[in-house]
């Protein structure tokens, strides 16, 4: 395949889904000899964007998505990319937009990673309703639009209509580093002594991510007289509630949150159960590299994503959403029964970055 130059393009970096798993599928069509420009509106002050082989990052220093517009501008018309692949729904607009002035003859790609819900509304002349019909009035200069779970496809044409160009493409989590990750060691007595059942999470430290309801549900099992211990991985403004619960809950013998970690998917491999409490997902990420990394999920059927990546409870646990009681059964659950790891293995297959590539190429025509 001859080599293509290749944009990139995400409002901000952070540790967190979207992110993390544009520079992932930066560094992959990289490592598959395409050219590949990595453009970033801001980046979180006390973060850097890992390099990547191939990949030249551009951060523009926009914290606003509407403040990309002019760079975006300026980038399609000196460089001429072959194909852009942006995500968040204000950025693929905005980008789109920016092809349409400039004439640009880039084949684009807009990928929607939440819910409609949040962004859109059916409702005459309130913000969302304008944004809307913002996407509306551009989105014939897409080759295509993605989202990145079946379910959320279901939600855009609620609001856009059954003719909206939606389909559902999966984000790259399968590669050989993200493997390389899971085998790494950890140095920590709580991962190293798997005589007490060890449960994981991950996420920013926010209420939409149910973390609240996850400990919670350690005190359930506690009172049931069951030993497990509980370690969330990640950081946010939530984090004075959580440690102010679990010491209220008198939990601190049996959770942990020692904030954010560099590579999680070595935790996920040496813990016995992964657990989501989220109350609203796009297709979680995490939860994927958890079963990459051989780890048992637990998860609510929140929308959207878990139901559609557990298949109703093949890969995983399913529980309500919002239910202490129920996640510590699920948890309990897979402790007992844990998921196979050919089953594990078949759930991630989707997932796969060649797979993904090929996916998103056919799409677009290349």
């Amino acid at each position: 395949m001859t080599p293509l130059r290749i944009a990139v393009v995400t409002p901000r970096y952070a540790v967190s889904g979207v992110p993390l798993a544009q520079r992932r599928f930066a560094a992959a069509l990289a490592e598959a000899g395409h050219r590949i420009d990595l453009i970033i509106g801001n980046c979180d002050a006390d973060l850097s964007v890992p390099p990547a082989p191939g990949v030249t990052i551009h951060v523009l220093g926009k914290p606003q998505v509407r403040g990309m517009v002019v760079p975006l501008c300026r980038y399609l018309r000196r460089t001429k990319p072959d194909a852009v692949f942006s995500a968040e729904d204000h950025l693929n607009t905005f980008l789109l937009a920016a092809a349409i002035v400039t004439g640009s003859r880039a084949k684009i790609s807009g990928s929607s990673r939440v819910t409609p819900f949040d962004t859109y509304s059916n409702r005459p002349f309130t913000k969302r309703w304008v944004l809307k019909w913002a996407a509306r009035a551009v989105a014939w200069r897409a080759d295509a639009l993605t989202c990145v779970s079946q379910d959320m496809v279901g939600q855009y044409r609620t609001i856009f209509g059954p003719a909206t160009k939606h389909v559902c493409v999966y984000n790259i989590v399968d590669q050989p580093a993200v493997r390389a990750l899971a085998a790494e060691p950890v140095d920590d007595p709580w991962f190293r002594d798997r005589s007490v059942p060890l449960v994981v999470a991950a996420g920013t430290l926010a209420p939409w991510k149910g973390f609240v309801d996850l400990i919670d549900a350690m005190a359930v099992l506690r009172d049931r007289g069951k030993a497990a211990r509980l370690v969330i991985l990640g950081e946010g403004a939530s984090r004075g509630e959580l440690e102010a619960l679990v010491a209220t809950r008198g939990l601190a013998e049996r959770v942990r949150l020692p904030g954010r970690v560099a590579n999680p998917l070595k935790y996920f491999a040496h813990a016995d159960v992964f657990a989501l409490s989220s109350h609203v997902e796009g297709m979680p990420n995490v939860l994927v590299e958890a079963m990459l990394a051989g780890c048992t999920p637990v998860s609510t059927d929140c929308p959207t994503g878990p139901g559609e990546l557990l298949q109703g409870g093949r890969y995983g646990y399913l529980v309500p959403v919002a239910d202490p009681p129920a996640l510590a059964d699920g948890i309990l659950a897979a402790i007992d029964r844990p998921i196979a790891p050919a089953v594990l293995a078949e759930a991630v297959a989707p997932f796969a970055q060649d797979r993904v590539i090929a996916r998103h190429f056919a799409l677009l025509g290349l």
